[in-house]
C-alpha cells in the first residue's frame, strides 16, 4: 500500500524537474535584451543601458558592476526601448558581468554584459587641430620689423606699436622724395605735349 504514494511522489517530482529548466530558459530567453554603452568600460566610468522587450514604461538594470541600479524609463509601453544610466564600480577587477532587468513585474536574468577593463584606450581620436586663441604676429605686420633693412646709424626699435619716429621719418622722406619725382615727370611732359 505503501508503494502508491511513493509512486506517486516520485512522479510528481520527475514532473516538477523536468519542467523547471524550462521555465527558467523560456525567463533567460524572453526577448528581453540589455545593450551597454560602452561595452567596455574602466572602474568608475559613466555608462547608458538600453533595453528592448519590456511591455511596460519603467524597470531596472542591476549588474554586480554597477554602482547603483539603472533606473530605466521609456514610453509607448514595450514599441519603444527603455533607457537609464549607471556608473561602474570603482574597485572593481576586469572582467564581464552578467546583466540584469527587471521589467513587467519579474527578473529576466542574462539580459545583457558589461566588459570591465582598466585602462581604456579612447575609441575617438580628434581631428582638429590646435589654433591659437591670441591674434599671431604673422605677415607683413609681424615680421615686417626683422625684415626692414637697418639704415646706417640708425638702431632699430620695432616694438609692440611698430618701428618707431626713425623708420616713420625716412618713410616720409621716402614719399616726399617719390612726389617731386612724379611732379617734375608730369611737369615735363606737360612742356613737352605744348
Amino acid at each position: 500500500m505503501r508503494s502508491g504514494p511513493i509512486a506517486l511522489r516520485a512522479a510528481g517530482a520527475a514532473v516538477v524537474l523536468a519542467l523547471a529548466p524550462a521555465a527558467g530558459t523560456a525567463l533567460a530567453h524572453d526577448g528581453v535584451k540589455a545593450t551597454v554603452t560602452p561595452s567596455t568600460a574602466a572602474p568608475g566610468a559613466d555608462i547608458d543601458v538600453r533595453v528592448t522587450g519590456c511591455k511596460g514604461t519603467t524597470g531596472a538594470a542591476k549588474s554586480p558592476a554597477f554602482v547603483a541600479d539603472a533606473e530605466l524609463t521609456g514610453r509607448d509601453g514595450g514599441k519603444n526601448p527603455l533607457y537609464g544610466d549607471t556608473t561602474v564600480k570603482s574597485g572593481l577587477r576586469e572582467g564581464t558581468y552578467k546583466v540584469t532587468v527587471t521589467c513587467d513585474g519579474h527578473d529576466h536574468p542574462d539580459a545583457g554584459t558589461v566588459h570591465v577593463k582598466r585602462h581604456q584606450e579612447p575609441t575617438h581620436r580628434p581631428t582638429h587641430h590646435p589654433s591659437p586663441i591670441a591674434p599671431v604676429r604673422a605677415g607683413g605686420g609681424g615680421t615686417a620689423a626683422f625684415a626692414a633693412p637697418v639704415a646706417p646709424g640708425v638702431a632699430q626699435t620695432a616694438g609692440e606699436a611698430g618701428l618707431g619716429t626713425p623708420y616713420t621719418l625716412l618713410g616720409l622722406g621716402m614719399a616726399a622724395v617719390a612726389a617731386v619725382a612724379v611732379a617734375l615727370r608730369s611737369a615735363r611732359r606737360r612742356r613737352g605735349a605744348d
